[in-house]
């Protein structure tokens, strides 16, 4: 069972992990950073506890930590129960959700493994806002999506924020970064098996309706909010495809637009 130790002073150096969250030195994608992953909320710490992420410790709230008891069972780690005034001091804002976990990373799977074994993949490319890669995972899991490989100017998809806008799905959805140089790295997915498909909104792409990609083994291709996909990455793709959309609108989400493409190409989920 978890230690629960009771700390009343925010200066405690076991509180280390969790000090000054939002100053962003301490974000584990910048240099200095100090590379862990941090949960919020119950159910997010429940997920970072079922992942293969080893917990370091947790901090909360009496009441939240009570909630976590039986999760908290088969671990062997420090659970650090404080009042609600310690741990605003301590992260440096107030905490609504009342309970933090902090976890080491754990290693990325091998691209060529995981294009090997999988369905349907998602591949981004400047996807650099924390809050659309965490939907964007979010909808991952929902939609049976079997991993998310990351291009060039990606956000890291364990910074804080992205674990908290995915509800802990960034933790068991398998991620991991391309290697240099893009595109030509896709080439390790199409000689897996993968046909990639690059999301575009021009007018001369296949409508994904009509693309026969359902059932298939697909990678697809996703940008950023504004410039979408680079031209390299759209001559990479084996073929582009868009979303119909009524008159007046020219583009979604980028999270959205990859839960509507995942949807028509994933396979069943039930």
């Amino acid at each position: 069972m978890a230690t629960i130790t009771a700390i009343r002073d925010p200066a405690d150096p076991r509180l280390d992990d969790y000090r000054d969250l939002t100053v962003a030195d301490r974000r584990p994608d910048r240099p200095g950073g100090r590379g862990i992953v941090i949960a919020e909320g119950v159910v997010v710490v429940r997920r970072l506890i079922d992942s293969p992420y080893p917990v370091r410790s947790l901090l909360g709230v009496p009441r939240r930590l009570a909630e976590l008891a039986e999760d908290l069972a088969p671990l062997d780690v420090p659970a650090y129960e404080a009042d609600a005034d310690t741990m605003a001091t301590t992260v440096g804002f107030h905490l609504n959700r009342g309970v933090l976990a902090v976890a080491d990373r754990a290693a990325a799977p091998d691209v060529a493994a995981l294009a090997r074994t999988a369905r349907v993949l998602a591949v981004c490319e400047g996807v650099n806002d924390h809050e659309n890669l965490g939907s964007l995972f979010r909808n991952a899991a929902a939609l049976g999506v079997d991993g998310i490989l990351l291009g060039p100017r990606c956000s890291d998809p364990l910074y804080r924020r992205s674990v908290r806008v995915s509800m802990g799905h960034v933790l068991r959805v398998p991620f991991t970064t391309l290697p240099e140089p893009w595109p030509e790295s896709l080439g390790v997915l199409r000689d897996a098996g993968l046909r990639i498909a690059a999301l575009t909104p021009a007018a001369d792409a296949v409508p994904l309706s009509g693309a026969g990609l359902s059932g298939e083994r697909v990678a697809l291709l996703v940008g950023a909010e504004g410039p979408g996909l680079s031209a390299a990455a759209l001559r990479a793709a084996d073929l582009r495809v868009r979303i119909p959309m009524a008159s007046g609108v020219d583009s979604l989400n980028v999270a959205t637009a990859a839960a509507v493409a995942f949807h028509a190409v994933a396979p069943s989920v039930t």
